[in-house]
Protein backbone atom coordinates (compact mmCIF):
# COMPACT_ATOMS: atom_id res chain seq x y z
CA UNK A 1 0.00 0.00 0.00
CA UNK A 2 1.35 3.44 -0.81
CA UNK A 3 -0.07 6.89 0.04
CA UNK A 4 -0.54 9.18 -2.91
CA UNK A 5 -1.99 12.70 -2.81
CA UNK A 6 -4.59 13.17 -5.54
CA UNK A 7 -5.88 16.61 -6.49
CA UNK A 8 -9.59 17.23 -6.12
CA UNK A 9 -9.41 19.72 -8.97
CA UNK A 10 -8.43 18.37 -12.37
CA UNK A 11 -5.47 20.21 -13.94
CA UNK A 12 -4.39 20.46 -17.56
CA UNK A 13 -0.76 19.99 -18.65
CA UNK A 14 1.30 23.15 -18.17
CA UNK A 15 2.31 24.96 -21.35
CA UNK A 16 2.44 28.48 -22.78
CA UNK A 17 1.02 28.90 -26.29
CA UNK A 18 0.60 32.36 -27.79
CA UNK A 19 -1.77 31.69 -30.70
CA UNK A 20 -2.43 35.32 -31.62
CA UNK A 21 -0.71 38.55 -32.62
CA UNK A 22 -1.54 41.88 -31.02
CA UNK A 23 -2.96 44.52 -33.37
CA UNK A 24 -1.11 47.84 -33.78
CA UNK A 25 -3.49 49.54 -31.30
CA UNK A 26 -3.00 46.73 -28.75
CA UNK A 27 0.80 46.87 -29.14
CA UNK A 28 0.61 50.61 -28.45
CA UNK A 29 -1.54 50.04 -25.32
CA UNK A 30 0.82 47.25 -24.18
CA UNK A 31 3.86 49.55 -24.58
CA UNK A 32 2.04 52.37 -22.72
CA UNK A 33 1.45 50.03 -19.73
CA UNK A 34 5.16 49.12 -19.71
CA UNK A 35 6.15 52.79 -19.80
CA UNK A 36 3.73 53.59 -16.95
CA UNK A 37 5.19 50.77 -14.83
CA UNK A 38 8.64 52.40 -14.95
CA UNK A 39 7.42 55.18 -12.62
CA UNK A 40 4.02 54.04 -11.26
CA UNK A 41 2.58 50.96 -9.57
CA UNK A 42 -0.95 51.25 -11.01
CA UNK A 43 -2.00 51.67 -14.63
CA UNK A 44 -5.54 52.12 -15.95
CA UNK A 45 -6.30 50.44 -19.29
CA UNK A 46 -9.33 52.16 -20.81
CA UNK A 47 -10.39 50.13 -23.83
CA UNK A 48 -13.77 50.34 -25.56
CA UNK A 49 -15.94 47.20 -25.49
CA UNK A 50 -14.51 44.39 -27.67
CA UNK A 51 -11.17 46.18 -28.13
CA UNK A 52 -9.28 43.06 -27.01
CA UNK A 53 -8.17 44.07 -23.50
CA UNK A 54 -7.94 40.38 -22.56
CA UNK A 55 -5.23 39.79 -25.21
CA UNK A 56 -3.16 42.61 -23.66
CA UNK A 57 -3.63 40.99 -20.23
CA UNK A 58 -2.50 37.61 -21.64
CA UNK A 59 0.73 39.16 -22.94
CA UNK A 60 1.37 40.77 -19.53
CA UNK A 61 0.68 37.42 -17.80
CA UNK A 62 3.08 35.64 -20.17
CA UNK A 63 5.90 38.05 -19.18
CA UNK A 64 5.24 37.46 -15.47
CA UNK A 65 5.06 33.70 -15.93
CA UNK A 66 8.40 33.60 -17.74
CA UNK A 67 9.88 35.67 -14.88
CA UNK A 68 8.64 33.05 -12.36
CA UNK A 69 6.07 35.38 -10.74
CA UNK A 70 2.46 34.76 -9.69
CA UNK A 71 -0.46 36.66 -11.24
CA UNK A 72 -3.85 37.42 -9.66
CA UNK A 73 -6.59 38.00 -12.24
CA UNK A 74 -9.67 39.42 -10.47
CA UNK A 75 -13.19 39.47 -11.89
CA UNK A 76 -16.30 40.93 -10.24
CA UNK A 77 -18.57 37.89 -10.64
CA UNK A 78 -18.35 34.12 -10.87
CA UNK A 79 -20.59 34.21 -13.98
CA UNK A 80 -17.75 35.89 -15.90
CA UNK A 81 -15.08 33.39 -14.97
CA UNK A 82 -16.13 30.46 -17.22
CA UNK A 83 -15.39 32.29 -20.48
CA UNK A 84 -12.12 33.77 -19.22
CA UNK A 85 -11.03 30.38 -17.78
CA UNK A 86 -11.37 28.75 -21.21
CA UNK A 87 -9.50 31.62 -22.87
CA UNK A 88 -6.62 31.55 -20.35
CA UNK A 89 -6.41 27.75 -20.39
CA UNK A 90 -6.02 27.86 -24.17
CA UNK A 91 -2.90 30.00 -23.66
CA UNK A 92 -1.52 28.77 -20.32
CA UNK A 93 -3.01 25.28 -19.75
CA UNK A 94 -2.47 23.97 -16.22
CA UNK A 95 -0.89 27.21 -14.98
CA UNK A 96 -4.44 28.56 -14.43
CA UNK A 97 -6.09 28.01 -11.03
CA UNK A 98 -9.64 29.18 -10.31
CA UNK A 99 -10.83 30.32 -6.88
CA UNK A 100 -14.31 31.51 -5.85
CA UNK A 101 -17.06 30.95 -3.27
CA UNK A 102 -18.75 28.06 -5.11
CA UNK A 103 -15.84 25.75 -4.22
CA UNK A 104 -16.22 23.62 -1.09
CA UNK A 105 -13.88 23.97 1.90
CA UNK A 106 -11.63 21.04 0.91
CA UNK A 107 -11.10 22.41 -2.58
CA UNK A 108 -10.30 25.84 -1.12
CA UNK A 109 -7.67 24.40 1.25
CA UNK A 110 -6.03 22.63 -1.70
CA UNK A 111 -5.84 25.89 -3.71
CA UNK A 112 -4.64 27.79 -0.62
CA UNK A 113 -1.70 25.40 -0.19
CA UNK A 114 -0.79 25.53 -3.89
CA UNK A 115 -0.73 29.36 -3.82
CA UNK A 116 1.37 29.33 -0.62
CA UNK A 117 4.03 27.05 -2.11
CA UNK A 118 4.08 29.04 -5.36
CA UNK A 119 2.86 26.05 -7.41
CA UNK A 120 -0.27 27.94 -8.54
CA UNK A 121 0.95 30.64 -10.93
CA UNK A 122 -2.18 32.28 -12.38
CA UNK A 123 -5.06 32.66 -9.94
CA UNK A 124 -8.38 33.66 -11.46
CA UNK A 125 -10.96 34.62 -8.89
CA UNK A 126 -13.56 36.92 -7.42
CA UNK A 127 -12.82 39.46 -4.66
CA UNK A 128 -12.12 36.84 -1.95
CA UNK A 129 -9.06 35.60 -3.91
CA UNK A 130 -7.21 38.64 -2.50
CA UNK A 131 -6.78 36.80 0.79
CA UNK A 132 -4.77 33.90 -0.63
CA UNK A 133 -1.18 33.61 0.71
CA UNK A 134 0.83 34.53 -2.40
CA UNK A 135 4.51 33.74 -2.45
CA UNK A 136 5.84 35.65 -5.47
CA UNK A 137 3.06 38.02 -6.58
CA UNK A 138 4.19 40.07 -9.58
CA UNK A 139 0.97 41.40 -11.16
CA UNK A 140 -2.67 42.01 -10.21
CA UNK A 141 -5.19 42.47 -13.03
CA UNK A 142 -8.51 43.95 -11.90
CA UNK A 143 -10.83 43.49 -14.88
CA UNK A 144 -14.14 45.41 -15.08
CA UNK A 145 -12.73 47.54 -12.24
CA UNK A 146 -15.78 49.83 -12.21
CA UNK A 147 -18.10 47.06 -11.09
CA UNK A 148 -19.97 47.59 -7.77
CA UNK A 149 -19.69 43.82 -7.07
CA UNK A 150 -16.05 44.43 -6.06
CA UNK A 151 -17.38 46.11 -2.92
CA UNK A 152 -18.14 43.71 -0.07
CA UNK A 153 -21.39 44.80 1.63
CA UNK A 154 -22.41 42.24 4.24
CA UNK A 155 -20.97 40.85 6.42
CA UNK A 156 -17.88 42.82 7.53
CA UNK A 157 -15.12 43.50 6.56
CA UNK A 158 -16.65 45.98 4.10
CA UNK A 159 -13.74 46.40 1.74
CA UNK A 160 -13.47 47.40 -1.92
CA UNK A 161 -11.50 44.68 -3.70
CA UNK A 162 -10.04 47.09 -6.27
CA UNK A 163 -8.65 49.49 -3.66
CA UNK A 164 -7.56 46.61 -1.42
CA UNK A 165 -5.75 45.00 -4.39
CA UNK A 166 -3.74 48.19 -4.96
CA UNK A 167 -2.64 48.25 -1.31
CA UNK A 168 -2.04 44.47 -1.29
CA UNK A 169 0.15 44.67 -4.42
CA UNK A 170 2.24 47.42 -2.80
CA UNK A 171 3.19 44.97 -0.01
CA UNK A 172 4.68 42.63 -2.64
CA UNK A 173 6.08 45.47 -4.80
CA UNK A 174 3.80 44.11 -7.54
CA UNK A 175 2.17 46.02 -10.39
CA UNK A 176 -1.59 46.58 -10.87
CA UNK A 177 -3.55 46.90 -14.12
CA UNK A 178 -7.12 48.21 -13.82
CA UNK A 179 -9.13 47.50 -16.95
CA UNK A 180 -12.55 48.68 -18.09
CA UNK A 181 -14.51 50.08 -21.03
CA UNK A 182 -16.31 52.36 -18.57
CA UNK A 183 -13.86 53.07 -15.71
CA UNK A 184 -15.15 54.32 -12.35
CA UNK A 185 -14.90 58.08 -12.04
CA UNK A 186 -12.41 57.70 -9.18
CA UNK A 187 -9.98 55.58 -11.22
CA UNK A 188 -10.26 57.73 -14.35
CA UNK A 189 -9.74 60.86 -12.26
CA UNK A 190 -6.59 59.32 -10.74
CA UNK A 191 -5.30 58.58 -14.24
CA UNK A 192 -6.40 62.03 -15.49
CA UNK A 193 -4.45 63.77 -12.70
CA UNK A 194 -1.37 61.58 -13.19
CA UNK A 195 -1.61 59.50 -10.00
CA UNK A 196 -2.05 56.32 -12.09
CA UNK A 197 -0.48 55.45 -15.43
CA UNK A 198 -2.86 55.51 -18.41
CA UNK A 199 -3.23 53.37 -21.51
CA UNK A 200 -5.99 53.54 -24.08
CA UNK A 201 -7.60 51.28 -26.70
CA UNK A 202 -9.98 53.41 -28.74
CA UNK A 203 -10.91 50.98 -31.51
CA UNK A 204 -12.58 47.58 -31.53
CA UNK A 205 -10.50 44.52 -32.43
CA UNK A 206 -10.66 43.89 -36.20
CA UNK A 207 -11.77 47.53 -36.76
CA UNK A 208 -15.48 46.64 -36.26
CA UNK A 209 -17.62 49.76 -35.77
CA UNK A 210 -19.11 50.56 -32.35
CA UNK A 211 -22.78 49.49 -32.04
CA UNK A 212 -25.50 51.84 -33.28
CA UNK A 213 -27.83 52.86 -30.43
CA UNK A 214 -31.42 53.67 -31.34
CA UNK A 215 -33.84 55.18 -28.82
CA UNK A 216 -37.48 54.08 -28.73
CA UNK A 217 -39.89 56.51 -27.04
CA UNK A 218 -42.25 54.16 -25.17
CA UNK A 219 -44.75 57.00 -24.58
CA UNK A 220 -45.66 56.75 -28.28
CA UNK A 221 -46.27 53.00 -28.15
CA UNK A 222 -50.00 52.27 -27.64
CA UNK A 223 -50.64 50.08 -24.56
CA UNK A 224 -53.40 49.22 -22.11
CA UNK A 225 -54.05 51.81 -19.37
CA UNK A 226 -50.90 52.49 -17.29
CA UNK A 227 -49.23 49.27 -18.54
CA UNK A 228 -45.50 49.42 -19.28
CA UNK A 229 -44.21 48.53 -22.73
CA UNK A 230 -42.32 45.25 -22.53
CA UNK A 231 -41.43 44.64 -26.18
CA UNK A 232 -42.19 47.50 -28.56
CA UNK A 233 -43.17 46.83 -32.22
CA UNK A 234 -39.73 48.12 -33.39
CA UNK A 235 -37.92 45.70 -31.04
CA UNK A 236 -40.18 42.80 -32.06
CA UNK A 237 -39.42 43.44 -35.74
CA UNK A 238 -35.66 43.72 -35.06
CA UNK A 239 -35.69 40.39 -33.13
CA UNK A 240 -37.57 38.70 -36.02
CA UNK A 241 -35.02 39.90 -38.59
CA UNK A 242 -32.14 38.89 -36.36
CA UNK A 243 -33.43 35.36 -35.76
CA UNK A 244 -34.13 34.92 -39.50
CA UNK A 245 -30.47 35.69 -40.24
CA UNK A 246 -29.37 33.13 -37.59
CA UNK A 247 -27.99 35.88 -35.38
CA UNK A 248 -28.43 36.07 -31.59
CA UNK A 249 -30.23 38.56 -29.34
CA UNK A 250 -29.59 39.69 -25.74
CA UNK A 251 -32.40 41.42 -23.83
CA UNK A 252 -31.50 43.23 -20.61
CA UNK A 253 -33.80 44.06 -17.72
CA UNK A 254 -32.37 44.72 -14.27
CA UNK A 255 -35.22 43.09 -12.34
CA UNK A 256 -35.76 39.40 -11.78
CA UNK A 257 -39.10 37.72 -11.11
CA UNK A 258 -42.35 38.12 -13.04
CA UNK A 259 -43.68 41.40 -11.71
CA UNK A 260 -41.97 43.71 -9.16
CA UNK A 261 -45.29 44.57 -7.56
CA UNK A 262 -49.04 43.94 -7.69
CA UNK A 263 -51.51 46.80 -7.23
CA UNK A 264 -55.14 46.62 -6.13
CA UNK A 265 -57.19 47.97 -9.04
CA UNK A 266 -59.68 49.87 -6.91
CA UNK A 267 -57.65 51.40 -4.03
CA UNK A 268 -53.99 51.07 -5.07
CA UNK A 269 -52.90 48.85 -2.14
CA UNK A 270 -49.60 46.98 -2.76
CA UNK A 271 -48.59 43.79 -0.86
CA UNK A 272 -45.46 44.47 1.23
CA UNK A 273 -43.05 42.25 3.15
CA UNK A 274 -43.79 41.85 6.89
CA UNK A 275 -40.12 42.30 7.76
CA UNK A 276 -38.87 44.81 5.15
CA UNK A 277 -40.16 48.10 3.83
CA UNK A 278 -40.37 46.85 0.22
CA UNK A 279 -43.07 45.55 -2.12
CA UNK A 280 -43.17 41.83 -2.90
CA UNK A 281 -42.11 40.47 -6.29
CA UNK A 282 -44.37 37.92 -7.93
CA UNK A 283 -42.63 34.81 -9.31
CA UNK A 284 -44.96 33.01 -11.71
CA UNK A 285 -42.98 29.74 -11.91
CA UNK A 286 -43.40 29.12 -8.16
CA UNK A 287 -46.69 31.10 -8.04
CA UNK A 288 -45.42 32.87 -4.92
CA UNK A 289 -44.59 36.39 -3.76
CA UNK A 290 -41.01 36.90 -2.65
CA UNK A 291 -39.09 39.61 -0.81
CA UNK A 292 -35.75 40.23 -2.55
CA UNK A 293 -34.24 41.74 0.62
CA UNK A 294 -34.79 39.05 3.24
CA UNK A 295 -35.83 36.15 0.98
CA UNK A 296 -39.17 35.46 2.71
CA UNK A 297 -41.70 33.71 0.46
CA UNK A 298 -45.45 34.42 0.74
CA UNK A 299 -48.55 32.86 -0.80
CA UNK A 300 -50.10 34.85 -3.65
CA UNK A 301 -52.55 37.51 -2.46
CA UNK A 302 -56.05 37.32 -3.98
CA UNK A 303 -57.90 39.72 -1.67
CA UNK A 304 -56.90 43.32 -0.99
CA UNK A 305 -56.24 43.90 2.73
CA UNK A 306 -57.38 47.51 2.48
CA UNK A 307 -60.68 47.29 0.57
CA UNK A 308 -61.43 43.58 0.07
CA UNK A 309 -61.34 43.79 -3.75
CA UNK A 310 -60.16 40.74 -5.73
CA UNK A 311 -58.72 42.49 -8.77
CA UNK A 312 -54.97 43.08 -8.93
CA UNK A 313 -52.89 44.46 -11.78
CA UNK A 314 -49.29 43.37 -12.32
CA UNK A 315 -47.17 46.53 -12.44
CA UNK A 316 -43.82 46.72 -14.18
CA UNK A 317 -42.01 43.57 -15.36
CA UNK A 318 -39.06 41.33 -14.53
CA UNK A 319 -37.02 38.81 -16.52
CA UNK A 320 -39.59 36.02 -15.96
CA UNK A 321 -42.38 38.10 -17.51
CA UNK A 322 -40.17 39.02 -20.50
CA UNK A 323 -39.41 35.34 -21.12
CA UNK A 324 -43.16 34.55 -21.10
CA UNK A 325 -43.88 37.41 -23.53
CA UNK A 326 -41.13 36.22 -25.88
CA UNK A 327 -42.45 32.64 -25.81
CA UNK A 328 -45.85 33.96 -26.95
CA UNK A 329 -44.33 36.13 -29.70
CA UNK A 330 -41.72 33.62 -30.92
CA UNK A 331 -42.91 30.11 -29.95
CA UNK A 332 -40.42 28.33 -32.28
CA UNK A 333 -37.32 30.23 -31.09
CA UNK A 334 -35.02 28.71 -28.46
CA UNK A 335 -34.36 31.07 -25.56
CA UNK A 336 -33.10 31.12 -21.96
CA UNK A 337 -33.13 33.33 -18.90
CA UNK A 338 -30.03 34.24 -16.91
CA UNK A 339 -30.63 35.54 -13.38
CA UNK A 340 -30.14 34.38 -9.76
CA UNK A 341 -33.32 32.24 -9.96
CA UNK A 342 -32.08 30.17 -12.92
CA UNK A 343 -28.32 30.07 -12.15
CA UNK A 344 -27.99 27.64 -9.25
CA UNK A 345 -25.20 25.14 -8.66
CA UNK A 346 -21.48 25.25 -9.37
CA UNK A 347 -21.63 24.81 -13.16
CA UNK A 348 -25.07 26.19 -14.07
CA UNK A 349 -23.83 29.52 -15.42
CA UNK A 350 -21.07 27.83 -17.41
CA UNK A 351 -23.41 25.41 -19.17
CA UNK A 352 -25.85 28.23 -20.04
CA UNK A 353 -23.07 30.45 -21.43
CA UNK A 354 -21.68 27.53 -23.45
CA UNK A 355 -25.12 26.77 -24.93
CA UNK A 356 -25.43 30.40 -26.02
CA UNK A 357 -21.85 30.45 -27.38
CA UNK A 358 -22.48 27.30 -29.42
CA UNK A 359 -25.62 28.82 -30.98
CA UNK A 360 -28.08 26.42 -29.32
CA UNK A 361 -30.06 29.44 -28.08
CA UNK A 362 -31.17 32.45 -30.13
CA UNK A 363 -32.37 34.79 -27.36
CA UNK A 364 -30.87 35.37 -23.90
CA UNK A 365 -32.86 37.39 -21.36
CA UNK A 366 -31.02 38.49 -18.25
CA UNK A 367 -30.20 40.87 -15.44
CA UNK A 368 -26.77 42.45 -14.84
CA UNK A 369 -25.21 39.01 -15.34
CA UNK A 370 -25.46 39.40 -19.13
CA UNK A 371 -23.81 42.84 -19.07
CA UNK A 372 -20.41 42.14 -17.63
CA UNK A 373 -17.59 41.32 -20.03
CA UNK A 374 -19.16 38.33 -21.78
CA UNK A 375 -17.99 37.76 -25.35
CA UNK A 376 -20.45 36.25 -27.85
CA UNK A 377 -19.39 36.70 -31.46
CA UNK A 378 -22.80 36.01 -33.04
CA UNK A 379 -24.84 38.59 -31.07
CA UNK A 380 -26.13 41.30 -33.39
CA UNK A 381 -28.97 42.87 -31.41
CA UNK A 382 -29.19 44.06 -27.80
CA UNK A 383 -32.42 45.36 -26.26
CA UNK A 384 -32.46 47.50 -23.09
CA UNK A 385 -36.08 47.13 -22.07
CA UNK A 386 -36.50 49.74 -19.33
CA UNK A 387 -34.04 52.63 -19.50
CA UNK A 388 -36.04 54.69 -16.99
CA UNK A 389 -35.43 52.15 -14.20
CA UNK A 390 -31.66 52.48 -14.72
CA UNK A 391 -31.81 56.30 -14.62
CA UNK A 392 -34.17 56.47 -11.64
CA UNK A 393 -32.02 55.52 -8.61
CA UNK A 394 -31.61 57.88 -5.66
CA UNK A 395 -27.84 57.85 -5.61
CA UNK A 396 -25.15 60.38 -6.47
CA UNK A 397 -23.60 57.73 -8.75
CA UNK A 398 -26.80 57.24 -10.77
CA UNK A 399 -25.48 58.78 -14.02
CA UNK A 400 -22.19 56.90 -13.73
CA UNK A 401 -23.96 53.56 -13.14
CA UNK A 402 -26.45 54.21 -15.95
CA UNK A 403 -23.67 55.04 -18.41
CA UNK A 404 -21.70 51.96 -17.35
CA UNK A 405 -24.67 49.59 -17.58
CA UNK A 406 -25.93 50.87 -20.93
CA UNK A 407 -22.47 51.09 -22.52
CA UNK A 408 -21.50 47.63 -21.22
CA UNK A 409 -24.69 45.92 -22.39
CA UNK A 410 -24.54 47.62 -25.78
CA UNK A 411 -20.94 46.39 -26.02
CA UNK A 412 -22.21 42.78 -26.25
CA UNK A 413 -23.53 43.53 -29.78
CA UNK A 414 -21.57 43.18 -33.03
CA UNK A 415 -18.25 42.10 -31.53
CA UNK A 416 -16.75 40.18 -34.46
CA UNK A 417 -18.02 40.66 -37.99
CA UNK A 418 -20.39 43.59 -38.40
CA UNK A 419 -21.76 46.60 -36.56
CA UNK A 420 -24.15 45.72 -33.72
CA UNK A 421 -27.54 47.30 -33.13
CA UNK A 422 -28.89 48.41 -29.74
CA UNK A 423 -32.52 49.37 -29.05
CA UNK A 424 -33.14 51.36 -25.86
CA UNK A 425 -36.76 51.60 -24.68
CA UNK A 426 -37.29 54.68 -22.50
CA UNK A 427 -39.91 57.31 -21.62
CA UNK A 428 -37.48 60.04 -20.54
CA UNK A 429 -36.01 60.57 -24.03
CA UNK A 430 -34.66 64.04 -23.16
CA UNK A 431 -32.24 62.83 -20.49
CA UNK A 432 -28.85 64.48 -21.19
CA UNK A 433 -26.99 61.18 -20.66
CA UNK A 434 -28.56 59.56 -23.74
CA UNK A 435 -26.66 61.73 -26.25
CA UNK A 436 -23.32 60.76 -24.65
CA UNK A 437 -24.27 57.06 -24.63
CA UNK A 438 -25.26 57.17 -28.33
CA UNK A 439 -21.81 58.58 -29.19
CA UNK A 440 -19.98 56.13 -26.84
CA UNK A 441 -18.11 59.19 -25.57
CA UNK A 442 -16.73 58.31 -22.12
CA UNK A 443 -14.38 61.29 -22.02
CA UNK A 444 -17.23 63.79 -22.51
CA UNK A 445 -19.32 62.01 -19.88
CA UNK A 446 -16.38 62.12 -17.44
CA UNK A 447 -15.74 65.86 -17.90
CA UNK A 448 -19.44 66.71 -17.37
CA UNK A 449 -19.91 64.40 -14.39
CA UNK A 450 -16.67 65.39 -12.64
CA UNK A 451 -17.88 69.03 -12.58
CA UNK A 452 -21.07 67.97 -10.77
CA UNK A 453 -19.08 65.89 -8.27
CA UNK A 454 -16.79 68.84 -7.56
CA UNK A 455 -19.71 71.22 -7.13
CA UNK A 456 -21.45 68.97 -4.58
CA UNK A 457 -18.23 67.68 -2.94
CA UNK A 458 -18.68 63.98 -3.72
CA UNK A 459 -15.94 61.41 -4.50
CA UNK A 460 -13.31 61.60 -5.98
CA UNK A 461 -13.04 65.01 -4.25
CA UNK A 462 -14.12 63.67 -0.86
CA UNK A 463 -14.10 60.43 1.14
CA UNK A 464 -17.40 59.07 2.38
CA UNK A 465 -18.03 57.34 5.70
CA UNK A 466 -21.59 56.08 6.03
CA UNK A 467 -23.05 55.02 9.39
CA UNK A 468 -26.17 52.84 9.49
CA UNK A 469 -28.10 52.64 12.76
CA UNK A 470 -30.32 49.53 13.06
CA UNK A 471 -32.89 48.55 15.67
CA UNK A 472 -36.24 46.76 15.90
CA UNK A 473 -37.92 49.92 17.26
CA UNK A 474 -38.28 52.83 14.80
CA UNK A 475 -38.43 55.43 17.58
CA UNK A 476 -35.29 54.18 19.38
CA UNK A 477 -33.23 54.05 16.17
CA UNK A 478 -34.27 57.61 15.23
CA UNK A 479 -33.41 58.89 18.74
CA UNK A 480 -30.06 57.04 18.71
CA UNK A 481 -29.08 58.55 15.35
CA UNK A 482 -30.01 62.04 16.60
CA UNK A 483 -28.16 61.52 19.89
CA UNK A 484 -25.07 60.34 17.99
CA UNK A 485 -25.14 63.27 15.56
CA UNK A 486 -25.35 65.58 18.62
CA UNK A 487 -22.13 64.02 19.97
CA UNK A 488 -20.13 64.51 16.75
CA UNK A 489 -21.71 67.78 15.63
CA UNK A 490 -19.29 70.07 17.48
CA UNK A 491 -16.29 68.92 15.45
CA UNK A 492 -17.72 67.60 12.19
CA UNK A 493 -21.04 69.41 11.56
CA UNK A 494 -19.84 70.92 8.26
CA UNK A 495 -19.06 67.44 6.87
CA UNK A 496 -22.29 65.75 8.04
CA UNK A 497 -25.37 64.83 5.99
CA UNK A 498 -28.33 63.48 7.95
CA UNK A 499 -29.34 61.57 9.99
CA UNK A 500 -32.14 60.50 7.64
CA UNK A 501 -34.11 57.43 6.60
CA UNK A 502 -32.76 55.60 3.53
CA UNK A 503 -35.06 54.65 0.61
CA UNK A 504 -35.57 51.18 2.13
CA UNK A 505 -35.95 52.08 5.79
CA UNK A 506 -36.62 48.58 7.22
CA UNK A 507 -34.90 45.29 6.39
CA UNK A 508 -35.36 42.00 8.30
CA UNK A 509 -37.50 43.77 10.95
CA UNK A 510 -34.69 46.24 11.64
CA UNK A 511 -35.44 49.94 11.13
CA UNK A 512 -32.58 51.92 9.60
CA UNK A 513 -31.28 55.48 9.90
CA UNK A 514 -28.23 56.76 8.01
CA UNK A 515 -25.65 59.42 8.76
CA UNK A 516 -23.05 60.36 6.15
CA UNK A 517 -19.71 62.14 6.50
CA UNK A 518 -18.27 63.77 3.37
CA UNK A 519 -14.66 64.37 4.39
CA UNK A 520 -11.90 66.21 2.52
CA UNK A 521 -8.98 64.08 1.29
CA UNK A 522 -6.82 64.92 4.26
CA UNK A 523 -5.38 62.03 6.27
CA UNK A 524 -5.43 63.99 9.55
CA UNK A 525 -9.14 64.91 9.28
CA UNK A 526 -10.13 61.40 8.14
CA UNK A 527 -8.25 59.68 11.00
CA UNK A 528 -9.59 62.18 13.50
CA UNK A 529 -13.15 61.51 12.27
CA UNK A 530 -12.67 57.72 12.48
CA UNK A 531 -11.42 57.95 16.06
CA UNK A 532 -14.24 60.33 16.98
CA UNK A 533 -16.87 58.02 15.45
CA UNK A 534 -15.55 54.95 17.32
CA UNK A 535 -15.38 56.82 20.63
CA UNK A 536 -18.89 58.20 20.26
CA UNK A 537 -20.33 54.81 19.30
CA UNK A 538 -18.85 53.49 22.57
CA UNK A 539 -20.42 56.45 24.42
CA UNK A 540 -23.79 55.83 22.77
CA UNK A 541 -23.71 52.16 23.77
CA UNK A 542 -23.07 53.09 27.40
CA UNK A 543 -26.60 54.44 27.58
CA UNK A 544 -28.92 51.57 28.46
CA UNK A 545 -31.62 52.71 26.03
CA UNK A 546 -29.28 52.55 23.00
CA UNK A 547 -27.20 49.54 23.99
CA UNK A 548 -28.97 47.26 21.53
CA UNK A 549 -28.75 49.71 18.59
CA UNK A 550 -26.41 48.27 16.00
CA UNK A 551 -24.09 50.77 14.26
CA UNK A 552 -22.60 49.63 10.94
CA UNK A 553 -19.65 51.64 9.62
CA UNK A 554 -19.09 51.65 5.86
CA UNK A 555 -16.02 53.54 4.62
CA UNK A 556 -16.12 54.52 0.91
CA UNK A 557 -19.70 53.26 0.67
CA UNK A 558 -20.74 52.35 -2.86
Amino acid sequence: IEKRSVDRIRHLPRNITMDFELSAAQEKAFAAIHDAFLTKTVCLLHGVTSSGKTLVYIRLIEEMLRAGKQVLYMLPEIALTSQIIRRLQRNFGGYVTVYHSRFNQNERVEIWNKVKTGEAKIILGARSSLFLPFKELGLVICDEEHDPSFKQQDPAPRYHARDTAIYFASLYHAKVVLGSATPSLESYYNAYTGKYGFSELQERYGAVAMPRIEIIDTRKVPTEAKAKVIISPQLKEAIEQCVERDKQVILFQNRRGYSPYQVCQSCGWIPHCKYCDVSLTYHKITHKLQCHYCGTVYSTVHTCEACGNHHFIQQNFGTERIEEELQELFPAVKMARMDIDTIKGKNAHDSLIQSFEQGKLSILVGTQMVVKGLDFENVELVGILDGDAILGFTDFRVNERAFQLMEQVSGRAGRKHQQGHVLLQIRNVNHPLLAVIQQHDYRRFFLEEIDNRKQFFYPPFSRIILLRFRHRDAQIVAQAALAFSGLVKAEFSKYMVGPAQPVVSRVRSQYIMELMFKLPKDGTIINSCKQNVLQNIALLHQEKKYRSVQVVIDVDAV
